[in-house]
């Protein structure tokens, strides 16, 4: 059974709510701070992402989770007429239209902000779905997945970028000592939030990952459902169709 993490346990808020003020709170350093705790390799891995969902060549795409729109205003390219991000922060949101209004995508990318396990969209709304480090922090996983699988049309192509816990020798402990040091340490010197960072490194290294998460995904629904391990194991590209 999967451990479930919550941001600051201290507190009576639902996983959702504490999940909403933390990114909320460091919405501002946070694509800085992403770029250097990854050391830029992230950047590599939506690229891919973008690769995959642009040969199915999609008119619509769903971007949940989007944060400050990094992978959405990718998807940009992909010759998509509607493009949406969503996310469940304000704060987030806020620095990913400006992003998108400076590059002058403001009339072809909408940004919403929308609980994903609950989404104002109807069934089968989507050529193309995608979530890049977020499923981890949906409040029920498999509701959140459902959901995903309602609004997605038949045929349609649903990407998942997320953390991954790498299972050989030296990169196990390299990542533990990444997530449980460096992680955490960067995050209180430069983020207002101090233990945000600690629950990022928490929630990645209880999450279900590889062979598991496919499971999950079958069971919703999806099938062709493949995982694709980057960098070593430390993060997993998820493919799956409706």
């Amino acid at each position: 059974m999967t451990k479930k993490v919550t941001p600051y346990n201290s507190s009576n808020q639902s996983k959702k709510e504490q999940v909403e003020q933390m990114f909320d709170t460091i919405s501002d350093n946070y694509d800085g701070l992403n770029r250097v705790i990854s050391f830029g390799i992230d950047v590599k891995w939506r690229k891919k992402v973008v690769q995959l969902v642009t040969d199915t060549k999609p008119d619509s795409i769903l971007d949940i989770a989007t944060g400050t729109g990094d992978l959405i205003i990718n998807l940009s390219k992909s010759g998509a007429t509607k493009l949406v991000g969503l996310d469940i922060s304000e704060g987030m949101l806020s620095v990913g239209r400006k992003k998108i209004k400076a590059g002058g995508l403001d009339d072809r990318i909408e940004m919403i902000q929308a609980d994903s396990e609950a989404m104002p969209f109807e069934n089968d709304s989507f050529d193309a779905i995608t979530v890049a480090f977020g499923v981890r922090n949906f409040e029920t996983l498999e509701k959140g997945l459902a959901e995903i699988y309602r609004v997605l049309k038949p045929g349609g192509i649903f990407v998942i970028l997320e953390t991954s816990v790498p299972t050989k020798t030296p990169f196990k402990q390299g990542y533990k000592f990444h997530s449980n040091v460096i992680l955490p340490t960067v995050g209180r010197l430069f983020s207002k939030d101090k233990e945000a960072y600690s629950y990022l490194s928490k929630s990645a290294s209880v999450f279900p990952f590889g062979e598991e998460l496919n499971n999950i995904l079958r069971k919703i629904g999806f099938t062709n459902v493949k995982d694709k391990p980057q960098t070593f194991g430390v993060a997993t590209i998820y493919t799956a169709s409706k």
